[in-house]
């Protein structure tokens, strides 16, 4: 590109960041607003696959593979089934120097992605409001605190509630008739020995008709619970969510006649329940191009977590950097870049969609097959409902 652009990144999440890490690399600057205060104001949710053909495409162009590798844990590539007895079903465990899919914790992962950028790039408690196209090129970022700033490129990696989307699209996440209810505990191999023992090394999944219940472990003796039903969104009316023990009873309620091993992650979880309905954008998502404004990762193919979501967040940072790079102007740039990634995400999105029907399927009935097309699906959600800026 032959002059530089000024280039604005909204959202601090592994997608955005890739993207200013590659851009970075190539000698182009690039500032990252972030509505979060510090890197350490919340935690960042739990564990996540990084597959070979996307999400390590990803960390290699942004030159922290070797890092990468060195905080993953390739073993817990492990995942094991159970029908809702607790009868192991089905076992599977990477075969040895297999880096496929090694897992790595979300904030290990975001914390290399911020230590890989120069100093000052991420700008925290910068919330933005909106994005507006100016007259001739370029967008207007309008910050929450009424001021404003004009670039050439911003680009929307904020997440499910993306504040950006709304200057491409009128689309709004959905709830997709599923939700997860999120547990957590500590030191796991001593203090709930049964809970390691179903997760193992890695990930496991006892399902039955409309229900699942899924542990990830993390690293440091962490595991995280997912309990997952098809249902109303508002299950628990009635209920104040803050209340542990009643929402423990309303779940136990769900579970009924499960194996007591199984129903043990309901019962002796750490903390509170966090509720987390899934939400979804329509299939396909697309737009009309707005001159310097474009989306990556959930803010533009937001889909329910069954192991994609962040790997097409990475792939999609890393190759609008190299589009941006490898252009004269941003239009063309982004023509490369929408041309590939959008196509991708609905292909995507359609295969996700599908699998949830798979896995949730509105019945009780315990025949509802598993497709081995989900093995493993280690996508679950970070611990707020986006990466905003």
């Amino acid at each position: 590109m032959p002059t530089t652009p000024r280039i604005a990144i909204v959202g601090a999440g592994p997608g955005g960041l890739v993207c200013a890490r590659v851009l970075q690399r190539h000698g182009v600057p690039v500032t990252v607003f972030e509505r979060e205060a510090d890197p350490h104001s919340r935690a960042q949710g739990g564990t996540l696959d990084i597959h070979e053909e996307t999400g390590q495409v990803a960390l290699r162009a942004a030159g922290v593979f070797d890092p990468f590798l060195a905080l993953s844990r390739a073993e817990s590539q492990e995942w094991r089934l159970y029908d809702r007895y607790a009868t192991l079903i089905r076992h599977d465990q990477a075969a040895e120097g297999d880096l496929s899919r090694p897992e790595i914790d979300r904030g290990q992962l975001r914390t290399l992605l911020l230590d890989s950028l120069a100093p000052g790039t991420v700008r925290w408690g910068h919330s933005v409001k909106a994005v507006t196209p100016l007259p001739h090129s370029g967008a207007r970022l309008h910050h929450h605190d009424r001021t404003a700033e004009d670039f050439d490129l911003v680009i929307g990696a904020d997440g499910a509630w993306s504040h950006v989307r709304p200057a491409l699209s009128d689309a709004q996440p959905s709830y997709a008739g599923v939700t997860m209810v999120e547990a957590h505990f500590d030191d796991v191999d001593h203090r709930h020995p049964g809970i390691a023992h179903l997760v193992g090394a890695g990930s496991m999944s006892a399902k039955a008709g409309r229900r699942s219940l899924v542990l990830q472990r993390n690293s440091n003796g962490h595991v995280r619970a997912y309990l997952i039903f098809r249902g109303p969104q508002d299950w628990h009316t009635g209920l104040d969510l803050a209340d542990t023990e009643a929402v423990r009873a309303r779940l136990l309620a769900q579970y009924q006649g499960w194996h007591e091993s199984l129903l043990d992650i309901v019962r002796d979880n750490e903390g509170g329940f966090v509720n987390r309905p899934m939400f979804v954008l329509p299939v396909p998502h697309t737009w009309q191009r707005v001159a310097g404004i474009t989306l990556l990762g959930d803010a533009a193919h937001l889909m329910p977590p069954v192991g994609v979501g962040a790997n097409l967040a990475l792939l999609d940072g890393a190759e609008l950097a190299q589009a941006v790079i490898g252009h004269p102007t941003i239009d063309e740039a982004l023509d490369a870049y929408e041309s590939v990634m959008l196509p991708r995400a609905i292909d995507n999105a359609k295969t996700a969609e599908q699998m949830l029907t798979n896995l949730m399927p509105d019945t009780d009935s315990d025949d509802a097959a598993f497709p081995d097309t989900l093995w493993p699906a280690n996508d679950l959600p970070d611990s707020s409902p986006a990466h905003t800026g």
